[in-house]
């Protein structure tokens, strides 16, 4: 039996209910809200140490918070790099003579209000991939647990420092900060690594599955043909009104690694998972499925759904 076919019975299996929907903007709301949980507290620290001034000319004389009068000032992150120290100078004294000068004694307010507006543009910039981010940490957690369950050990690799780091009794949130899992089952060795380029076909894949433990991964420099088992794409947007612009994305990239390996004989599997699948959709995956274009595929909203697409990657 096809191994779909363990969690789906029909198209209608991969459709998202409205139920599924509404859950899916709650849980993007509550992720916004901790994400902006820091902007908050920096709001609160700027506004204390502003408050001991008695004038906006004096913030200029308050140690520490100059970051904060140039965030108020419309400045993002990144733009800082570019400027030299007049620019930022300029730009704090135009902040002062603008908009704090004429709010008179609510000046802290208004700087605190301009700080947050700023701060709003950063959070928005970082809630614009956020639906993939949810996705990942949800899958990846099937994945832990379903090797937990398994008995199996394994590493994963840290998003930033990019080191190995060997499973522990508390495995608590390190999806939030997970790019590759690994692990080793009857003799064979397995690794997952998120959000990759592959050099064969030159493009992001979202999910790549290999035959080799990391050290062996690094040294081939994912040029090893033979070593890829399985490429997938995660789309985890929830908004209805994009769902066939994720598919179709995530379409073409697979069609772009099948004709790529296609190329060279070999014939990894593909696989799709998605949170955001509309009735015409489920259609058309459904067809590749039953036709063998496509692998495997799942519906990131419903559980069962997830821990089998799971079992199948940990049991490739």
């Amino acid at each position: 039996m096809y191994s779909y076919r363990n969690h789906l019975q029909s198209s209608e299996d991969l459709v998202t209910t409205y139920e599924a929907t509404r859950a899916g903007f709650v849980a993007l709301a509550l992720e916004k809200n901790r994400r902006a949980t820091p902007y908050v507290a920096q709001a609160r620290a700027l506004q204390e140490a502003a408050s001991q001034s008695n004038s906006p000319a004096d913030l200029l004389k308050i140690k520490g918070i100059e970051l904060g009068l140039l965030t108020a000032a419309g400045l993002s992150d990144k733009s800082l790099a570019h400027l030299m120290p007049e620019d930022k100078a300029e730009a704090i004294n135009g902040l002062i003579k603008n908009f704090l000068e004429p709010a008179g004694t609510k000046f802290v307010e208004e700087l605190v209000f301009r700080f947050l507006l700023t701060r709003g543009d950063t959070l928005g910039g970082s809630m614009r991939n956020v639906g993939g981010a949810l996705a990942q940490r949800k899958l990846t957690r099937a994945i832990i647990s379903t090797l937990i369950i398994a008995g199996i050990q394994y590493h994963w690799q840290h998003l930033k420092t990019k080191k190995w780091v060997a499973m522990t009794n508390d495995d608590s949130e390190i999806e939030l900060s997970l790019r590759g899992i690994s692990w080793e089952s009857e003799g064979r060795s397995r690794t997952l690594i998120y959000n990759l380029t592959v050099p064969l076909v030159r493009n992001n894949v979202d999910m790549c599955l290999f035959n080799l433990a990391p050290i062996d991964l690094v040294a081939s420099k994912f040029s090893v043909i033979e070593s890829y088992v399985a490429l997938g794409e995660l789309k985890g947007g929830i908004d209805p009104a994009g769902a066939d612009e994720h598919w179709k994305t995530a379409r073409t990239a697979l069609d772009r690694v099948r004709v790529a390996f296609s190329r060279i004989n070999h014939s990894p599997l593909t696989f799709f998972v998605g949170a955001a699948i509309e009735r015409r959709m489920a259609n058309e995956i459904w067809n590749q499925l039953e036709n063998g274009i496509l692998s495997n595929a799942a519906n990131l909203n419903e559980e069962n759904q997830v821990a089998s697409i799971s079992r199948w990657l940990c049991n490739l």
